[in-house]
């Protein structure tokens, strides 16, 4: 009788097992892509993490697979389609490697717009929130962000002023800045960030465009002597998407949105601006220690280069404005907004 009872609870415990095994198997499996390397900040610091966080806050019923390095094929360019489509649940990406698929964002693009990475990253995060449901309805916006203020990165010529750079190969960050180093005088060259160091040992390029927190990963220090930074407003910043599948999203019961949710928005953008801004102190270093030079546009020679650029500005308002936005409006407010998150 015992073996009997023994056998019974043996096998009403493996049942139970069994039951919280299958219990234990997640409901939702994402599959998250990114452009840039494991060993990047982005990936490392801001990316898995946050994957691991929302598996944690749902206890188990959302697995996130993170696949770096464009492992999953495909383009950076084509990251925001790849999640409207379904192709994967969650993508992040920089809005400037579409141009013109976001025309409002580009007023954070504009020159000398950006304050510190978390300030900018919380007014762009709101910005996208009021003025970006349009440009964005076909995504779930987990966070929309931009990375610290960027310098400039010669091969051979240090630049303390304007003149400095007339004539340079020098690697533009976006269409706007593309067209603002046109101004200039420079010949402007665009290429993805995993172009740039072979571009630079080639001698294709002159000046990297870049913050340092991707001046590290990239060892771009090791093949440039001088560092030239702007101090008071930033020369530029990019734009970045961070989204999911609006699908995916919309098929989850409440609850798992709400995991979702609050590991999204103004909170999350100013975490990963936190994280931009800290980074870009870290990695400098590494360009201090390699016995690089550095300059500083500051002052009458800061407005120098801002009148100089001025006319991309003005240009983009005549372009939004005869495509039917208020350029003045999203402009004034770019600026409201982040001086808003300044002074938090």
């Amino acid at each position: 009788m015992k073996k009997i009872q023994l056998a019974s609870l043996a096998l009403v415990a493996g049942s139970m097992m069994s039951m919280n095994s299958l219990a234990a198997e997640p409901e939702y499996n994402l599959k998250l892509h990114h452009f840039l390397p494991p060993m990047s900040m982005a990936h490392s610091q801001f990316i898995e993490p946050w994957a691991k966080k929302v598996e944690a806050d749902s206890n188990g019923r959302i697995k996130i697979d993170v696949y770096p390095a464009m492992q999953l094929g495909g383009k950076a360019p084509q990251l925001f389609d790849q999640v409207r489509k379904g192709i994967v649940d969650i993508s992040w990406t920089v809005a400037g490697y579409t141009p013109g698929r976001f025309p409002k964002m580009t007023s954070f693009e504009l020159p000398f717009i950006p304050g510190t990475a978390k300030a900018t990253s919380m007014a762009l995060q709101e910005y996208a929130e009021t003025e970006m449901q349009d440009e964005l309805k076909d995504v779930h916006l987990i966070a929309a962000h931009t990375h610290a203020p960027g310098s400039f990165h010669s091969r051979e010529k240090a630049i303390k002023t304007l003149e400095d750079i007339k004539g340079l190969k020098v690697r533009a960050p976006n269409k706007v800045m593309s067209d603002a180093f046109k101004a200039i005088d420079t010949n402007t060259i665009f290429l993805p960030v995993t172009e740039m160091p072979s571009a630079l040992s080639k001698g294709v390029i002159d000046v990297a465009v870049l913050p340092f927190e991707v001046v590290l990963p990239t060892k771009i220090y090791e093949l440039v002597k001088h560092h030239t930074e702007f101090k008071g407003a930033g020369l530029y910043t990019n734009t970045f998407l961070f989204s999911m599948n609006k699908d995916v999203y919309e098929s989850m019961p409440a609850d798992l949105q709400k995991v979702i949710d609050d590991n999204s928005g103004i909170s999350l953008a100013g975490h990963i601006g936190d994280l931009f801004d800290n980074y870009e102190i870290f990695a400098r270093k590494h360009a201090v220690d390699q016995g690089n030079s550095f300059d500083y546009i500051e002052g009458a020679e800061h407005q120098r280069w801002e009148d100089a650029m001025a006319p991309v500005t003005e240009q983009w308002m005549t372009d939004m404005n005869k495509d039917g936005y208020d350029a003045q409006r999203l402009l004034d407010k770019t600026k409201s907004l982040i001086k808003k998150y300044s002074d938090f």
